[in-house]
């Protein structure tokens, strides 16, 4: 019985080796940079961190579907490297069958994020070889940037409208300032003429004066004779 089980464990290492190598169908290559990352506070790669590796591309299964529970044991490692690189593959839950090499990039591109977070890397840092980058929704602008452009403009149009009329304004105001003065030079002047203008009359009235009592003088004068 025991012969027994230990051949089953064999049987079952070889295919899970068979089954997670560089030449997989199914296969995934990882590469981590953590010196890049991290420089000279960059941790070592060891079993542990091996271990949150798998939890977490079983926690990136799970997060797929809905319906399965994945487990660390159903992500297989193999050809390991000094400098942090190796392959995987992720076995069914519901038996041995290797979990599609296209569903594997959906699930992960989903939780990229959090496995990013749980080893402090990036999508360049923690390298998923061709699978594709965090899947992030599109971005979208919230107003339209020829709307944004088209406010610019008509901000420094009303900007120079304002400008303009302030201007005017202030020149009507400076005018009015000085118009006062003038007139009162004006009123000044007039004043004068108006204060010389009895003057001239008494002269005229005075010399009429004279030119009648000329007049009368010869009137009697000849009215004696």
């Amino acid at each position: 019985m025991l012969a027994e089980v230990l051949l089953l464990l064999c049987l079952s290492s070889a295919w899970s080796d068979q089954g997670c190598s560089p030449d997989a169908t199914d296969g995934n290559k990882v590469r981590i940079s953590l010196k890049a990352a991290l420089g000279d506070q960059a941790y070592d790669w060891d079993k542990n961190e091996m271990f949150l590796f798998r939890a977490t591309l079983a926690y990136a299964m799970r997060n797929h579907f809905t319906d399965l529970e994945f487990e660390v044991n159903n992500i297989v490692v193999c050809n390991e490297t000094s400098r942090v690189s190796f392959w995987f593959v992720v076995t069914s839950p519901q038996g041995d069958a290797v979990i599609g090499k296209s569903v594997v990039e959906e699930a992960v591109s989903k939780s990229r994020g959090r496995i990013n977070s749980a080893f402090l890397l990036t999508d360049q840092t923690l390298d998923f070889v061709d699978i594709i980058p965090t899947l992030q929704a599109p971005f979208s602008h919230k107003t339209e940037p020829w709307l944004i452009a088209f406010g610019v403009v008509m901000g420094l149009v009303a900007l120079g409208v304002v400008y303009l009329l302030g201007s005017s304004l202030i020149q009507n105001r400076r005018l009015k300032k000085k118009n006062p003065m003038d007139e009162g030079l004006k009123v000044d002047i007039e004043e004068d003429e108006d204060e010389d203008t009895p003057g001239r009359r008494r002269q005229s009235s005075a010399a009429s004066d004279g030119y009648y009592n000329a007049t009368l003088k010869d009137d009697e004068r000849f009215t004696k004779m």
